[in-house]
């Protein structure tokens, strides 16, 4: 668990519990996203592969309750239930939905943090690919690193989650607009940037390109395969 960095989803709509699980969480070495609705949750879970999801149950919109009937069997990570501690009938429907704990709130950080860690555990093994070797290149995205013949470089946690999407998806083309939304970012000039950046640390001849490469007129692909 030390190496592993977990990228966790909070949603809730109380800008102040946001704030303060990702205090918590940032604090401990997890990377966070937030949603404000499960309206919001929905989207980002089409492009971001999570390891653990943290989720109030009441919401305005579509209830958390409602999130885990529609996701949960689909995306088969694990949730914890934020709750009111007069909510136990929606807490046991949550179980039952197939969540896989609760708190109430208020709840103290520690207890948090020991629960997140007590369902990784569990679950670790069944992460998507998170190290991948190919040619004289190996990807390592517990240790954010990347290792090329015998030099290593570092990536940032925007980084990752690029690599991440891209490995777990060999030869598939993303758009710009499949990237900015991935990482939270609508300037297609950054993402360009954070593309040359990576070719620098993953490609031998990041001027030509074998690997991470430009589809012109579509996108960027990963051929790793």
């Amino acid at each position: 668990m030390d190496k592993f960095i977990a990228h966790i989803l909070i949603v809730d709509d109380d800008d102040g519990i946001r704030f303060l699980v990702k205090k918590y969480l940032n604090e401990n070495n997890f990377l966070v996203t937030t949603a404000v609705s499960a309206e919001d949750a929905s989207k980002k879970i089409k492009f971001i592969k999570f390891d653990l999801i943290i989720l109030d149950i009441m919401m305005p919109g579509k209830s958390g309750l409602e999130f885990i009937q529609e996701f949960k069997k689909k995306l088969e990570t694990p949730i914890i239930l934020l709750t009111a501690k007069g909510q136990a009938t929606e807490r046991v429907e949550g179980l039952e939905m197939g969540a896989d704990d609760y708190l109430p709130k208020p709840f103290e950080p520690k207890e948090l943090i020991l629960r997140i860690k007590n369902i990784l555990s569990k679950t670790i093994k069944n992460q998507t690919k998170k190290i991948v070797e190919f040619e004289n290149i190996k990807i390592d995205l517990n240790k954010l690193l990347i290792f090329q013949n015998n030099l290593e470089s570092k990536i940032n946690n925007t980084e990752k989650l690029i690599l991440e999407k891209m490995i777990n998806n060999p030869g598939k083309i993303f758009t710009r607009e499949d990237i900015g939304t991935l990482i939270n970012s609508n300037k297609e000039r950054s993402i360009d940037v954070i593309i040359t950046r990576l070719r620098k640390k993953v490609e031998i001849d990041p001027k030509n390109p074998k690997f991470l490469q430009t589809i012109r007129g579509a996108g960027y692909v990963l051929w790793i395969e």
